[in-house]
């Protein structure tokens, strides 16, 4: 079964829900992204979904309803925040009290496909009258929402909001139609929010289906897992268009980690506002899910999707709810197929082709769109502090603890960011859990034996030398996540480039048992291959373990090969110097890993495209491709050679030009025709935007050219060069 069987199987179940209501002041509509207001009335709209009668106890939804007259009815559910607005004051604040009750004159309708089964094409629509009969509060899910902005959210600037990017909170105050901003301290209402936001709603509608498949419910859901939402975004505003859309994506993380009581999923899936209550399904045609309002961070418009899984929904509402569908065949619709959106990816191993980190690692044969790959990669992904303030992401290389990640951690006024001190897009504080454990701790005894180094610093060696800052007065920490607890290790920085590339070496001063070192493809991905992007980005990472991100190679850029490559590709004459992923990559990503479908690395996460105004652009990301990193795979093998890493130290302008964002370098001129020249316009000050334009990239190029001299190790000036990145 493929993914068209997949949606065919999907949109027997969602729904559009429209409520409508007297609002003279125009108040109903705050902390909605879009509305319909006319004459005093306001029109808001959500998701919802059609709940087969498998998932629920008929007798008592009959006795909710108060109906025995014998008529068809089904139960919808969809999220409570289209809905509050117009309850009625008294069960605003209290959803215990009987049967909800709506403010005079409000109604709620839902849209539903006249014809609605696996072929339904011909988009006609049927509007159904539809009663409120039940608030949900989910407490676990509610509970965990408010751990996590609470743990995540830092200084004022850099708070968590509830709701979409298009309720803005620079938008005018007339209306009140803010979101709420959370920070540590100072939240307002945090917990209050979180209890609104995870809230489900309960209607029923009178129709019934008799040919509604059967559905099962996902199992515990995996990073990288294949979702499928089908809502509504913009309904209101023209069903037409918007009504049952979908959109697809992966499962980033589960909170709380390593837990099998799933309270919130994070999702990798692009959604837009009016999605909210959409129901989410997984690759084996089960139901996974409700999408609710996202998380939005403050002056980054960086949103987070949030899931809200069937079984926590199920437990807050067990006297009506079932958490297991009351069938008897529960595996009827697993897919055995291979699905294109989590399919094999294109590209071949290269491990071992030319001698380098011929690590031992199982070979992965599972058949469809397994998992497994990816997991493993998982494990090799560790998590990076500096005084425990900053944080960043880095790649075990070998069993003796070795480290990959970016130099702008260490050294961020290279490349044009803020201070070490002063922290960066990831500063967050940053403390233990009770699922950590630290060298220091009791109970730390999963060392190797010898654990003190046993091969010489790189400042040990002769004509290297390590920027003195990294001695005593920075505590660089290690977070591994491949044991269970996490482990904490301090670190020492073996190497930091001084050329182009923005990488540098950690060494961990203790070594544990079971390291999981990256597997590496040296291979040119394809276009439009399969990748997935490893790290801990977005949000503090004491929260998680890695998050998993979905897209594929949308970019190669390529360079000319340097000399000291030859030697590992020979006859070719450029190589990808930089890979572009649409997978979504936030700040704390930095370090992270790129891999392909087969688990293998295919790239370092570096950097994000920003707008002119600063706001990252998650979906647009630049890595290091492997291939340019084989020198670093090649002083992984036994650290004691460091010839490799001085040679990623010399100067290279083509490289340069890349990471600069410049237009790649052109030979020199040939000499001048004497042509006729153009008669000059008789205005000497007139000067057009064109030739201004021109001027301004001639006199960049030729500082380019002129600042990348072999032999000339000068540092430039920031305005000099900036990176656009």
């Amino acid at each position: 079964m493929g993914l068209p069987e997949t949606v065919d199987f999907a949109r027997n179940f969602p729904v559009l829900v429209r409520v409508q209501g007297p609002d003279p002041k125009g108040l109903k509509m705050r902390n909605h992204a879009f509305h319909q207001y006319q004459s005093g009335k306001t029109t808001l709209s959500a998701s919802g979904m059609l709940l087969p009668d498998t998932l629920y106890s008929t007798e008592v939804a009959k006795r909710i309803w108060d109906t025995d007259n014998g008529r068809s009815s089904m139960l919808v559910m969809t999220v409570a925040s289209v809905i509050e607005p117009f309850l009625t004051i008294q069960h605003r604040g209290n959803l215990s009290e009987g049967l909800p009750e709506l403010i005079p004159g409000a109604e709620i309708d839902i849209l539903v496909e006249e014809n609605m089964g696996v072929n339904s094409n011909d988009g006609a629509c049927s509007w159904l009258t539809a009663r409120l009969l039940k608030m949900v509060d989910v407490p676990i899910s509610s509970l965990a929402l408010q751990s996590l902005v609470e743990a995540s959210s830092g200084s004022q600037e850099k708070g968590w909001e509830f709701g979409w990017s298009l309720v803005s909170s620079r938008q005018p105050s007339t209306n009140n139609t803010q979101p709420q901003m959370l920070v540590t301290g100072k939240s307002i209402n945090t917990s209050q929010m979180a209890r609104s936001t995870t809230r489900i709603a309960i209607l029923g509608v009178g129709f019934h289906l008799n040919d509604v498949p059967k559905i099962g419910i996902s199992p515990l859901n995996k990073r990288g897992e294949f979702l499928l939402a089908i809502g509504s975004p913009f309904g209101i505003l023209s069903p037409v268009h918007f009504f049952n859309s979908i959109s697809v994506g992966s499962v980033a993380n589960c909170y709380p980690p390593k837990s099998t009581n799933r309270a919130l999923l994070i999702a990798d899936i692009r959604c837009l506002p009016g999605m909210e209550g959409a129901p989410v399904f997984s690759y084996q045609n089960a139901l996974v899910g409700i999408l609710t309002r996202p998380l939005r961070q403050k002056n980054s418009d960086a949103e987070i999707q949030l899931v809200i899984p069937w079984e926590a929904i199920a437990s807050a509402c067990s006297d009506l709810l079932l958490k297991e569908p009351q069938i008897a065949e529960k595996e009827t619709h697993i897919n055995k197929g291979n699905l294109n959106t989590v399919g094999h990816g294109l590209l071949s191993s290269s491990n071992g082709s030319n001698g380098l980190c011929s690590y031992n690692h199982d070979h992965f044969n599972s058949p469809g769109p397994s998992l497994l790959p990816i997991e493993k990669a998982m494990a090799s992904i560790c998590l990076i502090t500096i005084d425990d303030g900053v944080w960043a992401s880095g790649v075990v290389l070998n069993d003796q603890g070795l480290i990959l990640t970016n130099a702008h951690l260490l050294e961020p006024w290279r490349f044009g960011k803020t201070t070490v001190r002063s922290g960066t897009n990831s500063e967050a504080s940053f403390l233990l859990t009770e699922g950590s454990a630290s060298p220091e701790g009791e109970g730390f005894d999963r060392y190797q034996k010898s654990s003190i180094l046993s091969f010489p610093l790189a400042d040990d060696q002769k004509g290297y030398k390590v920027n003195s800052l990294f001695h005593g007065h920075r505590r660089i920490r290690v977070r591994l996540d491949h044991l269970d607890p996490w482990i904490w290790c301090n670190a020492k920085v073996v190497y930091i480039c001084k050329g182009p590339l923005d990488v540098a070496l950690l060494q961990l001063d203790s070594i544990p048992d079971k390291l999981s070192p990256i597997m590496v493809d040296f291979i040119q991905p394809s276009l439009g291959s399969k990748a997935y992007v490893i790290g801990h980005g977005l949000l503090a990472p004491r929260c998680f373990s890695p998050s998993v991100c979905s897209g594929v190679v949308s970019k190669v850029v390529k360079a000319e090969v340097p000399l000291y490559y030859k030697s590992f590709l020979p006859e070719v004459s450029q190589f990808p110097a930089m890979l572009e992923t649409t997978a979504a990559v936030h700040p704390g990503g930095s370090g992270g890993a790129v891999v392909n479908s087969d688990g293998r690395l295919i790239g370092l996460v570096t950097s994000n495209a920003r707008h002119g105004g600063g706001t990252v652009i998650p979906h647009l990301n630049f890595s290091i491709p492997s291939a340019v990193l084989m020198p670093i795979f090649q002083f992984a093998r036994d650290m004691k050679d460091f010839s490799p890493l001085q040679n990623l130290d010399q100067p290279n302008e083509h490289l340069s030009s890349v990471w600069a964002l410049m237009p790649p370098l052109s030979p020199k001129p040939g000499p001048r025709l004497n042509l006729p020249q153009p008669p000059l316009e008789d205005n000497e000050n007139k000067v057009g935007k064109g030739s201004r334009f021109a001027k301004f990239i001639a006199e960049r190029n030729e500082l380019l050219k002129g600042s990348s001299q072999f032999g000339k190790r000068e540092r430039l000036p920031n305005q000099i060069l900036p990176s656009k990145l």
